[in-house]
């Protein structure tokens, strides 16, 4: 896999897991929408530890920058 997620998107994944995560242990959120909160928290967890998104790859996005040579 080759990466296709710049530094910012990073950054916002793992600010919005980390909200996700609290208000699902926060018990804010019962149920099936708690549930749906903590699958998007790792999804968004797992993607920054890669950094690559698949929906980026079928949209065509890259905001990871390019190595200059």
């Amino acid at each position: 896999m080759k990466k296709n997620m710049g530094s910012f998107d990073t950054v916002v994944r793992l600010v919005l897991a980390a909200v996700f995560l609290f208000v699902y242990f926060a018990q804010d959120l019962p149920g099936v929408e708690g549930v749906i909160m903590l699958v998007l928290a790792a999804a968004f967890i797992i993607t920054s530890v890669f950094g690559f998104c698949g929906l980026y790859t079928i949209f065509g996005i890259n905001t990871c920058p390019m190595k200059k040579s």
